[in-house]
């Protein structure tokens, strides 16, 4: 079975990672496909994140990284996809998740959500607060796989905590 775990991953941080792998354990194939969202300005363009995502998951051998834009159920029609995967961090991301798996349902009814709670380490984790403590200087080391860190020191022009390790 194909499933589809959509998101905007600007940047995709070690929680994302953490859930693809874990998806990828319990379906045949994963494609990670990132929303391409015109109301949205982005750190990194599609094509960068769609680069980073690969080389980040390059050790599974059932995923796939694509782009779309529009609904994430037209794209998991298209992809012949039956599931979308969602994490979940917090209870206001399961009321918003649960929000949007019965929207999707009414919109596509053979597309099931399949919600994997985040592990306990990455509890806090999202893209919004790697950039944040980034823009303020912050290391992200810790959060993002090594060359994702490099990328995002060089946006933001900080010190680069990875590089004056070397």
């Amino acid at each position: 079975m194909i499933a589809i775990y959509p998101g905007s991953f600007d940047p995709i941080t070690l929680g994302h990672i953490d859930i693809i792998e874990r998806g990828c354990k319990l379906f045949e194939k994963v494609i990670v496909a990132v929303l391409q969202n015109p109301s949205k300005t982005p750190l990194f363009a599609i094509e960068k994140r769609l680069n980073q995502i690969h080389y980040s998951t390059q050790h599974l051998s059932n995923v796939e990284v694509a782009s779309f834009d529009g609904l994430a159920v037209n794209y998991a029609k298209m992809r012949q996809a039956k599931v979308l995967i969602r994490g979940l961090r917090v209870l206001s991301d399961f009321e918003k998740e649960l929000q949007m798996a019965h929207t999707n349902k009414t919109l596509l009814s053979e597309i099931e959500t399949v919600f994997l709670a985040t592990s306990n380490e990455y509890s806090f984790l999202s893209s919004s607060v790697v950039k944040e403590i980034a823009i303020f200087g912050g290391s992200v080391d810790h959060l993002v796989p090594q060359h994702i860190a490099i990328d995002i020191y060089k946006c933001y022009d900080k010190i680069q905590p990875i590089l004056n390790q070397q």
